[in-house]
């Protein structure tokens, strides 16, 4: 994959605009699929059963802010032919010592995280028949397997599958809980309750906005676009992302609404919430629905889990290969190269042992502050480099990705400072 613009005097066939068309479609999905992890739907099945349909309008402003990040990045890629970890390194070397710092940390301890929650849905569809630490070894093993032996093309087939999965099931419980549409069209309307501030910046900050969010460009990259001649292409594929990620939040807040704010159900926060969830849907809707439900949030667990095993991979065989290129000799795929492999491992087996531990004290309190720093480092290093000569002038950004990125930062600072004020010092 070549890591600039071509150049030469002559447009080259390969430079020319690219119709923006359905059939294109796949990177979006991807990011998508991989950003709505298990704990972003309990966040906003919780913030419907707290406040009903009345922060609707937080989860769509959120939509928002994600499409103008990932076309961010995207736009760099395609703009300048280089990658993301180029562009923060044209910034200084204190880019590269946070991104190492986090990418090892934050790897280790989402490595456990991930293989838990896909093996939730598969301990409560299986009782009896392994543990649930077997089945998150077993998770964290097929991903491996999977991304391991897949180019990019299967693995977006087999996301694409995952997501439908997905989109089947959360629209099925949203139309099955009957929403109220004069409810949920009033809820459109930016309104405060009193006590709802975290959870409004947690709607507007938290759904889909992940370390994936920098990987989109790379899954751009990996799909075949490599240069400005496909803007319109991953402009158009962003919006469908981000607009599938738009129906899995309303389609959860309707769930939370209906089902919960209404008879005043609570549930736990994080990844187990979803197993509550499950036992109530079974009382009032049948167990067959409860196993859907199931079978859904395996899907949204598992495709967090290989989403962040192919491209998170991606992004650090890229940052390993700029300081050691021997790692990666010409001709290799980077979905082949030695730094992508290893850090596949890193991600599968050093976590385990996290699996049959308590989490290490420090290690939490590391992990907390570091990733509470990734969205601001995302959102203002973008705003940085798309202002700068480092961008093509025809791509560099307007008024509305300035106010867009500007508004990012600044609310995933809010996001930073709260994050860290929660941790447990």
């Amino acid at each position: 994959m070549a890591d600039t613009l071509q150049t030469g005097t002559e447009e080259s066939e390969n430079d020319l605009p690219r119709k923006a068309s359905w059939r294109h479609i796949g990177p979006g999905i991807v990011v998508a699929a991989t950003g709505v992890g298990a704990g972003d739907l309990v966040a906003t099945l919780i913030a419907g059963s707290k406040f009903g349909y009345t922060l609707l309008w937080a989860a769509v402003i959120g939509c928002l802010v994600k499409i103008s990040l990932a076309e961010a990045a995207g736009r760099w890629h395609l703009a300048t032919g280089r990658t993301l970890f180029d562009g923060w390194r044209s910034l200084g070397s204190w880019t590269t010592v946070y991104f190492a710092g986090y990418v090892v940390v934050w790897g280790f301890v989402y490595g456990a995280a991930a293989m838990s929650s896909s093996a939730l849905p598969l301990a409560a569809l299986f009782p009896d028949t392994m543990d649930l630490k077997a089945w998150a070894v077993l998770c964290g093993l097929a991903g491996l397997v999977f991304v391991w032996f897949n180019r990019y093309a299967v693995f977006e087939k087999v996301m694409t599958v995952l997501v439908g999965v997905m989109f089947l099931v959360t629209v099925y419980l949203a139309v099955r809980v009957t929403p109220h549409l004069g409810a949920a069209l009033a809820g459109l309307a930016p309104v405060l309750p009193d006590g709802s501030l975290i959870y409004t910046l947690g709607l507007v900050g938290g759904v889909g906005g992940t370390i994936t969010l920098a990987a989109y460009g790379y899954w751009v990259n990996a799909k075949g676009w490599t240069n400005a001649g496909w803007m319109k292409v991953m402009r158009l594929d962003n919006r469908v992302a981000y607009l599938t990620t738009g129906i899995f939040v309303v389609a959860m807040l309707f769930v939370g609404a209906e089902l919960l704010h209404s008879s005043g159900v609570a549930i736990a926060k994080g990844d187990r919430g979803l197993l509550d969830l499950t036992d109530i849907l079974a009382d009032r809707y049948g167990t067959p629905t409860a196993k859907l439900f199931l079978v859904g949030f395996f899907a949204t667990s598992f495709t967090s889990l290989i989403g962040v095993w192919h491209g998170v991979s991606l992004m650090f065989a890229d940052f390993v290969t700029k300081y050691r290129p021997s790692l990666a000799p010409a001709g290799t795929s980077r979905e082949k190269s030695l730094p992508f492999r290893a850090y596949l491992l890193w991600l599968t087996f050093p976590p385990i042992s996290l699996l049959f531990l308590d989490q290490p004290f420090g290690l939490v309190i590391v992990y907390g502050v570091i990733g509470a720093f990734f969205m601001p480092f995302l959102a203002l290093t973008l705003l940085w480099l798309l202002n700068s000569s480092r961008t093509p002038a025809d791509w560099r950004n307007g008024l509305l990705s300035n106010v867009m990125l500007a508004a990012a930062g600044l609310l995933f600072v809010v996001l930073c400072v709260q994050q860290v004020r929660e941790l447990p010092w």
